[in-house]
């Protein structure tokens, strides 16, 4: 299936626009790509995005900001490649009960940090954020932070979009409209003059503090259709480890049918992690019960203490857990991880809903980590 871009006349011409200066090799040496040519999109390499680079998820829903802060300074300490963070107006379930302002974290965490990437998985630009203002708030960020900020965008979820603006569409017209938002901030971010007059949005501005380099975009996809715009509009992609290995090919193939190629686009993905037993799955499935229909159902509900109600009821404890490694080998975690990257993945961010994150963010610094680099090193 085709998804044609509102308003859009010359796809080249947005895909051109939206090309990549992405993120330099990392310092901790997680591996670049090894052999042969680089690949070339425009003045970009594929050697500018990270390869097995590995992130640590900061939640929003969960943590306030000032913890969340802490966190991505003991992420960076640890040897984490970059870290990503929810962007919600309300967290998915009540008993989560927190939903701090993202972009103030990353803003706060730069002053605190030298190194580590910071990201949204992800921003939806095209309701409670208009695109103009997500264009000017990264650019910003940007500047702050110099070769240390992506975006990351989706089409939203009521708990955020309908809760803060009363505004909420069917998926093919929320699709729509963040392709049309996406031309929207890659043209401001160009610091030129621009005049959109689109089937959603109408801007006539210009962003006079544009980002010194381009900034990746990468696009979240949870169904077979949202995986092909991703690869058609993305300059990347976010998703989780279910979607990627169902849905992986319909990614390539709109990456194939906008001419763009695969190693040299970065794929994220989300995943879940225990260190502990049974007592630290048991806070993380109570917090995160509504996972396994997040997207099939729940994105349409407004109310979060609705979802979390419905998610007691209707999902049982064992399937939130699917796929996830939990344990205290490092083994077990290396497993998941190492099984990611072999599949396409370029960055997995790992994501643990216990309680005691900073028992997590260590035993990856000490027992994951060395062992990761150690094999990215031994791979090149």
């Amino acid at each position: 299936m085709k998804i044609q871009a509102p308003q859009m006349s010359d796809r080249r011409t947005l895909l051109k626009a939206g090309t990549l200066m992405g993120m330099a090799a990392l310092s901790s040496g997680f591996s670049s790509p090894s052999g042969g040519a680089p690949q070339k999109l425009g003045d970009v390499t594929s050697e500018d995005w990270p390869k097995r680079a590995l992130g640590f998820m900061l939640p929003h829903e969960q943590f306030d900001v000032s913890r969340l802060v802490e966190m991505g300074v003991a992420a960076e300490q640890a040897g984490f490649d970059f870290v990503a963070t929810s962007d919600h107006f309300q967290p998915w379930q009540d008993n989560e009960g927190h939903s701090g302002m993202a972009w103030v974290t990353m803003a706060a965490l730069g002053q605190k940090t030298s190194r580590i990437r910071m990201g949204t998985t992800v921003t939806c630009p095209s309701y409670r954020y208009s695109p103009a203002v997500v264009a000017e708030g990264f650019a910003s960020l940007s500047i702050l932070h110099p070769n240390r900020i992506f975006l990351g965008v989706g089409s939203g979820e009521a708990l955020n979009e309908q809760a803060a603006t009363g505004n909420w569409d069917p998926w093919p017209v929320r699709s729509e409209r963040l392709v049309e938002a996406t031309q929207i901030i890659r043209d401001l971010w160009k610091g030129s003059p621009v005049k959109h007059d689109g089937k959603y949005y109408k801007v006539n501005a210009k962003l006079y503090d544009p980002p010194r380099k381009p900034i990746p975009l990468l696009m979240a996809g949870n169904g077979p259709k949202a995986m092909r715009r991703c690869g058609v509009y993305g300059d990347g992609l976010v998703t989780d480890p279910k979607t990627w290995k169902e849905h992986k090919n319909e990614f390539l193939a709109g990456l194939k049918e906008a001419g763009k190629s695969q190693s040299a686009t970065p794929v994220l993905v989300e995943q879940y992690v225990i260190v502990g037993g049974k007592p630290e799955l048991n806070e993380a499935v109570s917090k995160w019960r509504f996972g396994p229909k997040a997207w099939k159902p729940y994105f349409n509900i407004r109310d979060p203490k609705e979802i979390e109600a419905r998610a007691m009821r209707e999902v049982p404890e064992e399937k939130v857990s699917e796929g996830w490694p939990i344990s205290t080998d490092p083994a077990a975690h290396l497993k998941v991880i190492e099984e990611l990257f072999q599949s396409g993945a370029t960055m997995v961010n790992i994501h643990t809903g216990q309680t005691d994150q900073m028992r997590a963010i260590h035993f990856y610094r000490d027992e994951v980590i060395p062992k990761l680099r150690a094999r990215g090193a031994a791979s090149r």
